[in-house]
């Protein structure tokens, strides 16, 4: 896992440009750059355009609109987009081309088509999750299969991973974090699932934390465990995509060990508790 520090004041670019290279070589034909401090983009590729400081009026392909945090933009080539106050955004660069039925502009709270819908990583009845672009035809969200994400907020989300055959890799694109706010990973599923082999010793190590800030940005290369907790809201941007049978559920793996290593309290592996569904 990579974690790049994008807040303005601070910045991180060493670690963007280890996080970048780890993103490119796994993901050819894909690139993915922050700009910081900007006010036009002119774009000469595909390009998905996540917001995430700054907010005013933007216009993009003849059209005009609000922005703020959380919005997400989509450029083909050859249109500008132009805003009047500066922005700061995370810009990838696609390899095939968008949709003409896509808009330019999608923004999750304040577009009445992308409603609220819980599942993978936020269960619970009430969770924030709005999907902006998905795999499939549905109530909500549009469909591009070689980029999706979701703007959700994560209080204690499953743990799971996303395989290499058929999986995806991940960005957490942080927009704000309560005090807590951690991603757990880790890259030993091969052990987790072997939970009839693995030892105290080993369990000890298997799951690391990593505190997030707002300003975040977090890569989480296919193959690996994670889970965010105690309220990370970002955008869950995945690279190429979802595709049927591309998240693996570990959390019942993990009790497993729990209950064969007689791990409890403190010493025991941090498993995702679902919340029961709402009475109708």
């Amino acid at each position: 896992m990579f974690v790049a520090s994008l807040h303005r004041q601070t910045g991180d670019p060493a670690g963007f440009q280890r996080l970048q290279a780890a993103f490119v070589q796994r993901n050819p034909g894909y690139r993915v750059w922050h700009a910081r401090d900007v006010s036009r983009i002119d774009a000469t590729e595909s390009l998905a355009v996540f917001f995430h400081r700054g907010a005013g009026t933007v216009r993009a392909a003849r059209e005009e609109s609000p922005f703020a945090v959380g919005d997400v933009a989509l450029l083909r080539p050859g249109e500008t987009l132009a805003t009047d106050a500066p922005f700061d955004a995370v810009l990838f660069a696609l390899p095939f081309g968008l949709p003409r039925a896509l808009p330019t502009l999608l923004r999750p709270d304040h577009d009445p088509r992308l409603t609220d819908q819980p599942g993978g990583c936020a269960d619970a009845p009430d969770a924030y999750r709005r999907v902006l672009l998905t795999w499939q035809e549905g109530p909500s969200g549009f469909v591009l299969r070689g980029l999706n994400t979701h703007r959700v907020r994560m209080d204690d989300s499953l743990s799971h991973y996303h395989p290499h055959d058929v999986g995806h890799d991940e960005l957490y694109l942080v927009q704000d974090a309560r005090p807590g706010a951690a991603v757990l990973h880790s890259d030993r599923v091969d052990r987790i699932l072997a939970a009839d082999t693995l030892t105290r010793e080993e369990a000890r190590s298997l799951i690391r934390r990593v505190s997030v800030a707002t300003g975040d940005l977090v890569y989480i290369p296919r193959g690996e465990m994670h889970r965010a907790v105690a309220g990370v809201l970002a955008h869950v941007i995945a690279v190429p995509g979802f595709r049927p049978g591309g998240e693996v559920p570990l959390d019942a793996a993990l009790q497993r060990i729990n209950a064969r290593l007689g791990l409890a309290g403190h010493d025991s592996l941090p498993v995702h508790v679902a919340r029961p569904t709402a009475a109708r």
